[in-house]
């Protein structure tokens, strides 16, 4: 498992990953078609001032990590091909990712019912927020999560 900077190449399978709809259940995330997931990533993921890299398993990408500043935090988000679930893969780019981005505190948002992002969040040293309403606008309860300094 390697990270790299995310290529155009990459896009296609990252576009494919958002679309599996086990994914998108554990992930409470919804897709996006084409030409708006396309435009998404080039205009607001590869912005230069986000850290963004393509998880790499055999020299191929597996997934994405990437962090953003959003309402004066920095966020992390990943996403993981299915295919590569329960391997240990997510907690070891995400041990890598923090050697690179060393902003903190650094918070994430995972829905609650996703028990193995909640896991690797934890791992690697994320712990949850209380909350003055943990469920999102969609109805999904969520955990905010925290790397302290």
């Amino acid at each position: 498992m390697l990270l790299r900077n995310v290529t155009d190449e990459d896009l296609p399978l990252f576009f494919e990953h958002q679309r599996d709809e086990v994914a998108l259940r554990m992930a409470a995330f919804p897709s996006r078609e084409r030409e708006a997931f396309m435009t998404h990533w080039r205009t607001k993921v590869l912005r230069p001032e986000n850290v963004t890299r393509a998880i790499t398993v055999d020299g191929r990408a597996a997934g994405y990590i990437s962090s953003w500043e959003q309402n004066g935090e920095r966020l992390i988000a990943y996403w993981m091909g299915r295919e590569h679930w329960g391997r240990g893969l997510a907690t070891r780019a995400l041990s890598e990712f923090l050697t690179v981005e060393r902003t903190r505190p650094l918070h994430a948002c995972v829905a609650a019912h996703n028990v193995g992002s909640i896991r690797v969040l934890e791992k690697c040293g994320f712990r949850a927020e209380p909350q003055q309403n943990p469920r999102h606008e969609d109805g999904v309860a969520e955990l905010f999560m925290t790397l302290s300094p």
